[in-house]
């Protein structure tokens, strides 16, 4: 596991692009977080180190945006407002995990049975004081060496 403390948007911003720039097609990044933690704020880190440089906004009433202009196309879910229900809707969700690009999933808990298991685990919280605290989670081979990608060419104080 990998933790950064990040004492600003700016910084939390600058850590995804790190990331943004390491990613691969069928990369999967699960988003955990209270409302207001930054997941949307590292989301557009991220797009940014791919990028795409249209405006990242959270799906929460789309669901899923795509942001394709990037490096490699970039998927954002916001799965909150499906809640349980998630895995009754008819979205594609699958062809996403396994498709050409990057999948974000915020609130991923919802989906967890259609998960890949291979994916980075993104856990944002409020620091004491300011700030965030970012912690990546691997759960398989490729997610791994992601993070090892992540740590070795990220100069960010962990």
């Amino acid at each position: 596991m990998l933790t950064y403390t990040c004492d600003s948007v700016e910084a939390t911003q600058s850590l995804a692009a790190c990331l943004g720039r390491l990613v691969r097609p069928g990369d999967l990044l699960t988003m955990t977080g209270d409302l207001g933690a930054g997941k949307t704020t590292f989301t557009q880190g991220l797009a940014h180190g791919l990028g795409v440089e249209e405006p990242v906004s959270s799906p929460t009433f789309t669901i899923i945006k795509e942001y394709e202009e990037g490096r490699i196309p970039l998927y954002h879910m916001d799965i909150y407002r499906l809640g349980a229900g998630a895995l009754d809707e008819d979205l594609g969700f699958e062809e996403y995990f396994y498709g050409d690009g990057v999948t974000v999933v915020e609130w991923a808990e919802w989906l967890e049975e259609l998960l890949p298991e291979d994916r980075v685990g993104v856990t944002i919280r409020l620091a004491d004081g300011g700030g965030r605290v970012v912690s990546l989670q691997a759960s398989g081979a490729r997610s791994e060496v992601l993070l090892k990608e992540l740590s070795e060419s990220c100069p960010m104080s962990r």
